[in-house]
């Protein structure tokens, strides 16, 4: 992976951490940059699960990527609020 590779996870992977928050119904005890960072790894994670599965490159928008990003960020942000309010 490039720098701009990685620049552009980063950019995408806020994108994908509020998304991945508003997917879960509720209020969230975390705040935006534990969401942020959810997001990344999500949208690290995410790419190289679409690797393997040989979704990443298609023609167009690569929806298939994106939902396995979203949703893991969503389970993400569901662990850590939930890690969050044992506390």
């Amino acid at each position: 992976m490039e720098i701009s590779g990685i620049i552009s996870a980063i950019v995408i992977g806020i994108v994908i951490g509020i998304l991945g928050r508003l997917a879960i119904p509720g209020r969230q005890r975390i705040g935006i940059l534990w969401t942020i960072a959810v997001g990344i790894v999500a949208a690290l994670i995410g790419s190289a699960l679409a690797a393997a599965f040989g979704v990443a490159d298609t023609n167009g928008v690569d929806w298939i990527e994106w939902l396995i990003q979203i949703a893991l960020a969503a389970l993400g942000v569901a662990a850590l609020d939930r890690a969050k309010a044992r506390r």
